[in-house]
């Protein structure tokens, strides 16, 4: 009926070539079964190793990056995991919200049911004078907080690329980012870390937001 694929841990050393790899395998997987575009369903790797407190620049957060590159392929779906990792443990015991993320993606993909099946994705950015308005898919019936607090793990920068810590507020289905700091922002950074400290974005639903970076 479809393909469920967890694994990268090993290859997050090379972003690049796994954004080329993956799709490479699921064409090829899916011309060996000669069933058509059959489901493939992925789990983009969780948070893992030491917290950084300030931001900074993230092989894992580059691999997730290239990891998502395989949604542009038809039938697939990927389960955010982002919130569920532990720093000392690559393989996290929080396998259940994974495994209920990845029934979610096969009830949309696989089974064609109307159901709420991934969290926010991003999708774009306006830049208003000193702000910078995020737009997303997968909004599902609205953008919150899992804890009710604002929006962290938000990072802005101007053309200079120095991100520092932003002022998020939600908006409806959108992010609006600021920093007093940063007169003329550029760039937007959310959950771009080995293991971000807090990435509580999700929609209503309960599924969490992807990490993702407008600076590319």
């Amino acid at each position: 009926k479809g393909f469920v694929w967890y694994q990268g841990e090993s290859n997050t050393g090379k972003p690049g070539e796994y954004a080329r790899l993956q799709p490479a395998m699921i064409t090829d997987w899916r011309s060996k079964w000669n069933e058509g575009n059959l489901p493939f369903l992925f789990v983009q790797l969780p948070g893992f190793m030491d917290y950084n407190y300030l931001p900074s620049e993230s092989q894992w957060a580059m691999f997730r990056e290239a990891q998502a590159k395989s949604l542009s392929l038809p039938n697939t779906a990927m389960a955010v995991a982002i919130d569920v990792g532990e720093w000392n443990d690559v393989h996290p015991d929080h396998k259940k919200e994974v495994s209920d993320r990845l029934a979610l993606a096969a009830e949309k993909i696989a089974y064609g049911e109307n159901v709420v099946y991934s969290g926010p994705l991003y999708q774009s950015q306006t830049i208003q004078g000193n702000k910078i308005i995020i737009s997303f898919n997968n909004t599902g019936s609205g953008l919150t907080t899992n804890d009710g607090e604002a929006p962290a793990e938000f990072a802005i920068a101007g053309g200079d690329k120095k991100f520092v810590w932003a002022h998020a507020t939600i908006d409806s289905d959108k992010i609006i980012v600021t920093n007093v700091d940063v007169p003329f922002p550029k760039y937007v950074r959310y959950a771009w870390a080995d293991d971000p400290v807090n990435p509580n974005l999700i929609n209503k639903e309960g599924l969490p937001a992807s990490p993702f970076r407008t600076d590319q």
